[in-house]
């Protein structure tokens, strides 16, 4: 049955292309489509909305697909803008704690360990910090800790390789300190309020404090002992000075070099070998 409709089909062909556009095969033609066409038509508009429903849906999840990946690219770049600013901040802040150590205002007796902060306290009165050096850098407890402005706190925890800095602003911290420019003496200690505020206290009556004096630690020795903070760091700024008849000291307010809030990294204040300076004994209450 096969090879008979090809035969057939082949005879048709032949028969198409030799007759002339009048002939029988042609007027059939012709008018099969003329009654075909209104069922094409009818299956094209049919079609259509989904077609252009295919469309939209393929436009629709292509634009999706490529907000995405913007999305990520974008959030890639921003990361690594981060981590570039980051980096030039902490290269800043080291060149500067690397000048200060190399400087003549760096206590002569102790080498400096430059360290960055690797954690914090969440506690709002508990003012520590966790740095990146420790006893294999030559990191001992009650180290002073300072940046290139100032004063920044003491260790009080050691381990192989890092160490627990108890700020200056903590409530527990407190340092004997001078008045650069009168000599005036007392404690500076974190203040009544929150935050980095400090106060001059034990400073009498008769002592002469004015705003915007420069105050630093005093530092003292005696014999082969000395002090936990050599003399000369600066603390601070003065920035209030008051004084009451019943009171027996100053309120005195300081405003601290440090910016505690922004530390990246510190340099801790290791002595020299015996010999080149006089030994610390860690002795509690002693500043």
């Amino acid at each position: 049955m096969v090879i008979g409709l090809s035969v057939v089909s082949l005879v048709l062909l032949s028969v198409y292309f030799r007759e002339s556009s009048g002939g029988g095969l042609h007027r059939l033609q012709s008018t099969g489509a003329s009654v075909l066409y209104p069922f094409q038509v009818a299956a094209d508009r049919v079609a259509q909305p989904f077609e252009d429903a295919a469309g939209w849906v393929g436009d629709v999840f292509g634009a999706k697909s490529e907000n995405e990946r913007l999305r990520a690219e974008v959030e890639r770049l921003r990361q690594q803008v981060v981590q570039n600013q980051t980096a030039v901040r902490q290269n800043v802040e080291l060149r500067r704690l690397l000048r200060y150590r190399d400087g003549p205002a760096f206590p002569r007796d102790y080498v400096g360990v430059a360290a960055r902060i690797i954690g914090r306290t969440p506690g709002q009165f508990e003012q520590q910090v966790v740095v990146a050096a420790g006893s294999d850098t030559g990191v001992a407890l009650n180290d002073p800790v300072v940046t290139g402005d100032g004063l920044a706190g003491k260790v009080t925890r050691v381990s192989r390789r890092s160490s627990r800095v108890t700020l200056l602003t903590d409530e527990t911290s407190a340092v004997s300190a001078l008045d650069l420019k009168t000599n005036a003496a007392g404690i500076v200690r974190h203040g009544v309020s929150s935050g980095t505020s400090l106060v001059f206290d034990r400073v009498t009556k008769a002592d002469v404090v004015r705003p915007g004096d420069v105050v630093i630690t005093a530092g003292w020795r005696s014999g082969r002992l000395a002090s936990i903070y050599p003399r000369g760091i600066p603390i601070g700024a003065v920035t209030y000075v008051g004084q009451l008849d019943t009171d027996i000291y100053k309120q005195i307010e300081v405003d601290p070099f440090v910016d505690f809030s922004s530390l990246d990294s510190v340099i801790v204040l290791v002595e020299k070998p015996a010999g080149k300076a006089p030994p610390r004994v860690p002795r509690k209450g002693r500043r």
